[in-house]
This record gives C-alpha cells, sequence and structure tokens, in this order.
C-alpha cells in the first residue's frame, strides 16, 4: 500500500529515471576530478627538471582552475534549468566550489562544520549542536545532511515509532544521528553505519560534543559487509527503525540485504531521505510493488534549498 502524506506528487516515469542516471554519472565524473585534486601532489615525484614541491603547486593550481571553470558552467545551468534539473546542478554547483575551498586552505568542510560547532554551540546540549550545524548549512557551506525541514518529520516519524533498537546508514557528520539520538528512550540501541573514515572521525567528535557518545556506536566500513555481522557480531535480533541516507544507488540493495539477513520483523519501519533529489526511483518502485511494505511520501525540501524533495517511509508486513 501507498499513500502521500500530502497532496503534492513527483512522477517516476523512465524519462525521470534516465536523466536521473545521466545526472548522476555527471556528479560521479566530478566527484572523481575532485578526488584527483587531492592526489596530484603525489604525481609529481622524481619529475625531471623541475622540484616536487614545485610541480606540485603547479597542479593544485590547475586543479583549482579546473574546478573554478566547472563551477562557472553548472552555476550557469541551474539559473537556467528547473525543478528536479535545477536541484542536482545546485548540489553539483555546491560540491566543486566548497572543494575548491578544501584545497585553497587546506581544510575539509567536514573539519570547518565541526569548528563551529565547539566554538559556537553549547557542549552536552544536543539541540544546539543541531541549530549550529543548520545555521552553519544554510549560512554558510552548503552539506548534505537531511537538514531542518526535513528533520522534522525524522523526528515525528522516530517519535511515532519509539525504537528500541535503530540503525542508520550514512553517518556523515553525524547530524541525524544526534537529531534521532536525542529523542531516544533510555536503553535504545543505536548504530550508524559509515564508509568514510574521515566522515566518522569527523562524526564521533561531534556527537561527544553533544552528549550522546554512550548513545550510539559508530560502525565504520561498507554496509554490504556491515549489515550481515549485525545478529551474531552486534547481537542485534530484530530492527525496529531503519533511516537511509548514504548512496542512493545502494538504497534498495541494502534494504533487500536487511530482509535477507532477517533484521526487520513486522511494523520495523525504514524512512529513507532524497527519494527526490538525487533520487532513489528502483528503491521506491521496489518497496511501493513488492506487496512487503505500507509506504507513505513525505513531500519536503531538498536540504537547506528552496528545491523539492522527499522521505519514504516503508513498514515492514512481515
Amino acid at each position: 500500500m501507498y499513500k502521500e502524506a500530502s497532496a503534492w506528487r513527483r512522477g517516476q516515469g523512465p524519462s525521470e529515471s534516465n536523466h536521473r542516471a545521466r545526472i548522476d554519472v555527471m556528479i560521479c565524473h566530478w566527484r572523481s576530478l575532485l578526488a584527483l585534486g587531492i592526489k596530484f601532489p603525489s604525481l609529481t615525484a622524481g619529475h625531471r627538471g623541475t622540484s616536487p614541491d614545485h610541480i606540485g603547486k603547479m597542479l593544485d593550481l590547475s586543479t583549482v582552475l579546473l574546478l573554478a571553470a566547472g563551477a562557472l558552467f553548472v552555476f550557469t545551468l541551474y539559473t537556467v534549468l528547473h525543478d528536479q534539473r535545477r536541484a542536482y546542478a545546485k548540489i553539483v554547483y555546491h560540491e566543486i566550489t566548497i572543494r575548491i575551498k578544501d584545497l585553497l586552505i587546506n581544510q575539509a568542510k567536514e573539519k570547518r562544520v565541526l569548528q563551529f560547532v565547539v566554538e559556537n554551540a553549547v557542549r552536552g546540549d544536543p539541540q544546539s549542536v543541531v541549530d549550529h550545524i543548520d545555521k552553519y548549512c544554510s549560512e554558510m557551506e552548503w552539506a548534505m545532511n537531511v537538514g531542518d525541514q526535513k528533520g522534522l518529520i525524522l523526528d515525528n516519524v522516530v517519535k511515532e515509532t519509539n525504537p528500541n533498537t535503530l540503525l542508520e546508514l550514512g553517518t556523515y557528520c553525524g547530524y541525524s544521528t544526534i537529531r534521532i539520538a536525542r529523542l531516544l528512550k533510555p536503553g535504545a540501541c543505536f548504530f550508524t553505519v559509515e564508509f568514510n573514515p574521515a566522515y566518522a572521525a569527523v562524526a564521533k567528535q561531534i556527537i561527544e560534543f553533544a552528549g550522546l557518545k554512550d548513545k550510539v556506536q559508530i560502525l565504520e566500513g561498507n554496509t554490504h559487509d556491515i549489515i550481515p555481522q549485525l545478529k551474531k557480531k552486534y547481537e542485534v535480533d530484530t530492527l525496529d527503525f531503519v533511516f537511509v541516507d548514504h548512496w542512493k544507488e545502494k538504497y534498495l540493495a541494502d534494504t533487500q540485504l536487511l530482509e535477507k539477513c532477517g533484521l526487520l520483523k513486522k511494523g520495523s519501519v525504514i524512512l529513507a531521505d532524497n527519494v527526490i533529489v538525487p533520487g532513489a526511483p528502483d528503491f521506491l518502485e521496489y518497496v511501493r510493488t513488492c506487496d512487503r511494505y505500507d509506504c507513505t511520501h513525505y513531500p519536503s525540501f531538498l536540504e537547506y534549498m528552496s528545491e523539492k524533495d522527499a522521505l519514504e517511509k516503508a513498514v515492514f508486513r512481515g
């Protein structure tokens, strides 16, 4: 069964899916370029006739210029595109411009978020930490948190579910982890999975600063490896609530893996973010048509933007 939480609808037709695929490829290409930016200096060792430091500086400058040109191109795109395509262009534009700043000041954005929280939020106050991350990401640098508007939907679903055992796929800097953990009853067991060690390190510090270290266990690694270990290694019987907010192309595979590993029971709630932008059409089609879930669609807005996005709640029938 499928229902909308409000009247706004977005189609999931083949043309839109194909468009998402093209955009995903474009984003992947840009991410590859961004990743190369930190590897260029290592290619200079032993370069004949020029010092490695000099070559490294030249390549860093070339990287910045390349990214700047790309940012200008994408900015031009999102000023002329509409709706979903404009939202994709905005995401890519923000990623490129932030990566330029990372290279110029030799500090990752996620560490700047951490620094802002430590310097401005109240230690031991989860709501203060959430508010200051929202302030930083809405006023200074965009980040891929669930955000303040969709965060309220997340809060309500967690309160309604009142879970004992939870799993989050995609910790990032710990924003949604803190939103969830601050609402949990005593004794709740909360695992969050993060593949990127740098993100996990920042999340650990922010969660500890928020005073929630004892309520959350961060598991570092690939969801494909960690999910099958939850029963034996981490003594998880079944999950009451799963928040899915990692790589969108993994939403479906990890949902099916949760089923295969017997981690879902009747009434288990899966809440997936960004099901419109960047989008998870295969996940949506599966949970809405496989007759194993009752689904509710929650229209909202992309984090820290005015572009439309949504969350999807899928309740397992057992």
